[in-house]
């Protein structure tokens, strides 16, 4: 699936996507905010612009020829995601319009079938917002009990607290499957088999995950993971959730409308099958051949050769974002992707972001939807640089330059 380690030619890498072609204040263009969104290669705009000039039609009911076209390119993507994931079959990826869709469609089908009152969902201190705010609503609705496992100062998960969480109430585990902040993968496998042996589902938010190495969700044994487009060189408004097909087949839709329907009559309706169950109307017909696109061009490239490179960019940069005394780094432990979360002493997050973005190099600055672990670092914010196929080492430097220049500035 991952294809074997190869090297880059950078400049060709980068010709491969037009928007690093262009200028932010005159400067060369710096993207270092890909944890947020990943930029689009060539492969995938015009995968998107051949579908919308030849062939775009409605999905699935058409019976004419450019509807048969987008049904098959739609159902291709389907079947490119299975294959990313590796997941036993194509029926166990379901269309969303995002990991926020993915994680709400759970949290409401089991809200609606399998979670009630003293019920017990765990987390993590680390997660984002999308993988926290669908949970309180149902302690909000249905009484649900949320417990929350800490991590160590080096943002690894504490593995005793968490086997700790569980009781009979357990219901499921919704934890990362990496750290959008810190950038460190927790430990999937071992925390679905201690889910499993607590008869518990296990869920993992796999939206920086799958960026950046492979995710095997057959290895891992997890029930459900979900990913989004726009992070894997994709476009927005499409993500996957994807499902084992038994735990998929318990769950009751999340939206009704067309497609996931079988019968509807005055008195009654059937549903029909999963993953069509959870793609109510028209799907993101556009977006999912993008994003089948995006994953084909991954895998293409090697997502063990992209794992690769980014492995030796963060090493380069943390080489030299140590050397600076003024700079506070998070999350330490061995095993980093390529986000790295920053503060610079005496500056707040944002005016570094907005003197960086002025030097033509683009960061991220907040809390990064992730109030929970801010407050356990003890911070507000930060700042955060990211890394993709198409980053190099100057770009590193460029960062390291701005970072000077920053705390000369705001010193």
């Amino acid at each position: 699936m991952t294809g074997r380690l190869q090297h880059f030619d950078m400049a060709a890498v980068r010709e491969e996507f037009p928007i690093l072609s262009r200028e932010a204040y005159g400067k060369r263009l710096v993207y270092l905010d890909n944890a947020a969104s990943a930029q689009k290669p060539r492969a995938v705009i015009d995968a998107m612009a051949q579908a919308m000039e030849h062939s775009y039609a409605n999905v699935h009911r058409g019976l004419h020829l450019l509807s048969n076209e987008s049904t098959a390119a739609y159902e291709a993507a389907r079947t490119t995601a299975a294959k990313f994931l590796n997941a036993a079959s194509v029926d166990e990826i379901v269309f969303t319009s995002g990991g926020t869709d993915s994680i709400n469609l759970v949290a409401y089908a089991l809200g609606a079938s399998q979670i009630g009152e003293g019920d017990e969902i765990i987390l993590s201190v680390m997660e984002h917002h999308s993988n926290i705010v669908p949970w309180h609503l149902l302690r909000e609705r249905k009484g649900a009990v949320l417990k929350w496992v800490d991590i160590s100062d080096d943002g690894e998960i504490d593995l005793d607290a968490y086997r700790a969480a569980f009781s009979k109430r357990t219901k499921i585990v919704a934890i990362s499957a990496m750290s959008n902040v810190l950038g460190l993968a927790t430990p999937a496998k071992e925390l679905t088999r201690i889910a499993h042996e607590n008869g518990a589902l296990a869920l993992f938010d796999g939206c920086q995950a799958a960026v950046h190495g492979a995710v095997n969700v057959q290895d891992i044994g997890c029930d459900l993971l979900a990913m989004t487009g726009h992070k894997l060189y994709g476009p927005t408004g499409i993500g996957v959730l994807y499902g084992r097909l038994d735990v998929l087949k318990r769950l009751p839709p999340f939206r009704g409308g067309g497609e996931m329907i079988d019968v509807v009559t005055t008195e009654a309706v059937t549903y029909n099958d999963p993953p069509h169950r959870f793609e109510a109307g028209t799907p993101p017909i556009l977006e999912a051949i993008g994003l089948g696109a995006a994953l084909e061009w991954m895998m293409k490239k090697g997502v063990a050769s992209i794992a690769s490179h980014e492995a030796r960019l963060t090493a380069c940069a943390l080489e030299e974002l140590r050397k600076l005394n003024f700079v506070k780094l998070y999350g330490q432990a061995r095993g980093k992707a390529p986000i790295i979360a920053f503060n610079v002493d005496g500056a707040h997050p944002h005016d570094v972001s907005a003197i960086l973005d002025r030097m033509g190099v683009a960061v991220r600055a907040g809390h990064h939807c992730a109030q929970p672990l801010m407050k356990r670092l003890g911070v507000s914010a930060t700042a955060r640089a990211s890394f993709a196929i198409y980053n190099d080492s100057d770009d590193v430097e460029a960062l390291i330059e701005g970072l000077h220049k920053t705390h000369k500035m705001l010193g």
